[in-house]
């Protein structure tokens, strides 16, 4: 598998629900960094388990890829159903869309490191002025950290 394909599929294993490919495809040793984050492997995967919960029809459109040797770099637009909570904030079910971009650095077919920045602002404003407001408050003002969700197995 090339390193489009790599960085592709750790979309698709998301999109899809399908974790344990996801666990395949990320060395041991993987970290993310984005959107005021840096996770480990494990806490990824969490994140993303609690992302496909709170967000239902979900679907990906990759509108932009870029490899340069070993980073792959995407640009994507989702679309979803918020009906759980995500981030602290409560189910809207409004239909949202989720733009951003990510970086993935791919060895020997598994990806060490995903760079991400997603429009949340964007986000947390199509689910609703409570979501926003209480995203922004506990972020700009507090400056409260978002629990990430264990992963589950």
């Amino acid at each position: 598998m090339d390193n489009k394909e790599t960085a592709l599929s750790v979309s698709r294993a998301i999109l899809n629900g399908t974790f344990n490919d996801l666990d395949r495809l990320l060395t041991d040793d993987f970290t993310y960094t984005g959107d005021g984050l840096v996770l480990s492997k494990n806490e990824y995967i969490g994140f993303m388990q609690g992302l496909k919960e709170a967000m239902t029809d979900m679907t990906m459109d990759f509108t932009h890829i870029v490899s340069d040797g070993d980073i792959v770099s995407i640009r994507f637009v989702t679309t979803a159903k918020n009906t759980g909570k995500f981030m602290g904030a409560p189910a809207s079910n409004k239909q949202v869309v989720i733009n951003g971009i990510f970086m993935r650095k791919i060895v020997d077919g598994k990806v060490v490191q995903e760079w991400q920045t997603t429009d949340l602002l964007g986000l947390m404003s199509q689910m609703g002025f409570g979501a926003l407001f209480g995203y922004a408050v506990a972020v700009g003002l507090f400056k409260a950290k978002t629990k990430i969700p264990a992963r589950k197995y």
